[in-house]
């Protein structure tokens, strides 16, 4: 159904920059449009080291007149909402700045939560409250989409919250002073939409900074000429 949007928009020539930060591979978006630049494809999501679909590695960058124009970042087990967003922060934000689509579809997936029954990501509904937000200030059209997430409560709550978000009702102080979510892995939420800030071991947010830098540093050398970033 994604790639039938982007090709729609297509067809109708625009330029289309697809944004998945589901926890799984954007595999099917990928292939569709491996070739061509009328699409950048962007997926953030847990490595294929350890999550299916197992591919979707930083040297996958396109072919042809694609190359330059597909785009993974696979990240490691246990990564944070403060480096999942100096990440995008550092490789989507200048891509999309240079590409200059005229839309936006997104892949907002759940399952990269904290808690997520399948994939072993610990990110809070703020990461994705935070990244709807900036890229809603490029003020380009936005066609945003759910995606997998396998903690019902917790994949509720975030698609609610983005949901303010796109609509303009999310003012930072909103609705954060429930209790449970993310943060208890559990449904008893006492009101609220966004998760509290999680508190991760410092010894492992080494070992998670070190893993990133080295995707990030392939990605800078092999993807950001194509597209003059230097």
């Amino acid at each position: 159904d994604l790639v039938l949007a982007c090709l729609r928009f297509v067809e109708k020539d625009k330029r289309v920059l697809y944004l998945d930060i589901d926890a799984h591979h954007a595999d099917g978006v990928q292939d569709a449009f491996y070739s061509t630049d009328d699409v950048m494809v962007i997926s953030m999501h847990e490595s294929g080291k350890t999550l299916w679909p197992w591919t979707g590695f930083e040297n996958e960058i396109g072919d042809g007149a694609g190359k330059g124009f597909n785009v993974n970042i696979p990240l490691p087990i246990g990564i944070c909402d403060e480096a999942y967003l100096a990440v995008f922060n550092k490789i989507v934000i200048p891509l999309a700045k240079s590409y200059d689509p005229d839309i936006f579809v997104l892949q907002l997936g759940m399952d990269a939560l904290a808690g997520d029954l399948l994939a072993h990501l610990e990110l809070t509904n703020n990461v994705h409250a935070e990244i709807v937000e900036r890229i809603l200030g490029f003020n380009r059209p936005v066609l945003a989409t759910g995606g997998g997430g396998y903690h019902v409560e917790n994949t509720v709550r975030g698609w609610a919250l983005v949901w303010t978000v796109l609509c303009g009702l999310s003012h930072g102080n909103d609705l954060n002073l429930g209790m449970g979510g993310t943060m208890l892995q559990n449904s008893e939420w006492a009101g609220g939409l966004r998760d509290r800030v999680l508190t991760t071991n410092a010894d492992h947010c080494k070992s998670v900074e070190a893993a990133i830098h080295e995707t990030v540093q392939s990605l800078i050398q092999n993807v950001f000429p194509y597209h003059g970033i230097y």
